[in-house]
């Protein structure tokens, strides 16, 4: 994926609050702020936004968002979301963005930041392979420029309700996960995100929350069990069947219920959960699996995703 300038808008429409006294005031807009790194997919997010019915304002200065709300609530519903995408082309504006979040906060506007992160050798590549220069790269290296801006963006990156990390994805493969977190019609109260992963292939930067099933035995040292994966009922079958993985189920369930519970008090709509093995294609697969049934049961909306399956 590579960054490409993106401006949009469409109509959307949303109702209206009246207040004391008859008179009637459109609602605030719904608001995404989409931010991360240079070349990790920022505008692929943002159309796939304005395809959704988003009104889109790229590379807005960050002081200029609360502005740019209260136009929106001043539409009479024909802007009822708005998705700004805030980067370093910004240079100096943005480090207004923190007392912008700030004001938003203040005026209860809902709004969600998405943060689109990517490895240091993808982004060379999409940098390379494009024949562009990093923005902050100055006089530098494009992994000079890379670093300056993991530094710059590291405390908003700490604060984002979504990361997605695009390194091992294409833009439709992008395009699909910001379909599952913005395309329904309500939002949810939260959505969970269960990735399956192998440590030789690394932790996914993305994860909110990690476990570790190497605990159990390995069905890898199966002969008859080697070649399936964690979907196969016989490979479930197997890891469950050993000792401490059914109460380890159980009571990890239990966990992220009451971890659930927390986050929707704190205002956070997404959680990922990464499962890893050693390979990423038994016992962390069948684990993602029982665990997204689980967290489906207790009413959080789930998405399974196995990241390492079928890379040995």
């Amino acid at each position: 994926m590579n960054e490409n300038d993106t401006d949009g808008a469409a109509d959307v429409s949303t109702g209206s609050t009246t207040e004391p006294g008859g008179a009637t005031e459109t609602a605030i807009p719904e608001l995404v702020i989409i931010s991360g790194m240079s070349g990790a997919g920022r505008s692929t997010a943002a159309k796939c936004l304005e395809d959704l019915g988003w009104f889109v304002v790229d590379n807005l200065p960050p002081a200029l968002i609360p502005t740019m709300v209260e136009l929106g609530a001043r539409s009479q519903g024909n802007v009822a979301r708005i998705a700004v995408v805030v980067d370093v082309r910004g240079r100096r504006f943005f480090d207004n963005l923190r007392e912008s979040l700030a004001d938003l906060d203040a005026k209860q506007v809902t709004r969600r930041i998405v943060f689109l992160e990517s490895s240091d050798d993808a982004l060379v590549r999409r940098f390379e392979s494009v024949r562009r220069p990093h923005p902050l790269q100055g006089d530098g290296r494009i992994t000079d420029g890379i670093a300056a801006e993991r530094d710059l963006l590291r405390e908003l990156r700490g604060d984002a309700d979504l990361v997605i990390d695009t390194s091992s994805l294409n833009v439709h493969e992008l395009r699909a996960k910001m379909d599952a977190q913005f395309a329904g019609e309500e939002e949810p109260e939260l959505r969970a995100t269960v990735m399956s992963f192998g440590f030789k292939y690394g932790l996914p930067v993305d994860a909110d929350l990690v476990v570790d099933m190497r605990f159990l035995p390995n069905p890898h040292w199966v002969p008859e069990l080697r070649p399936f994966s964690g979907l196969n009922e016989e490979v479930s079958n197997y890891v469950f069947n050993q000792p401490g993985a059914k109460e380890f189920l159980d009571r990890y369930t239990e966990l992220l219920q009451l971890i659930a519970a927390g986050y929707r008090r704190e205002g956070k709509r997404y959680v990922t959960v990464a499962v890893g093995c050693t390979g990423g294609k038994h016992r962390s697969v069948a684990t993602s699996e029982k665990l997204a049934a689980r967290l489906a049961a207790a009413g959080i909306e789930t998405v399974v995703v196995h990241r390492d399956m079928g890379r040995e």
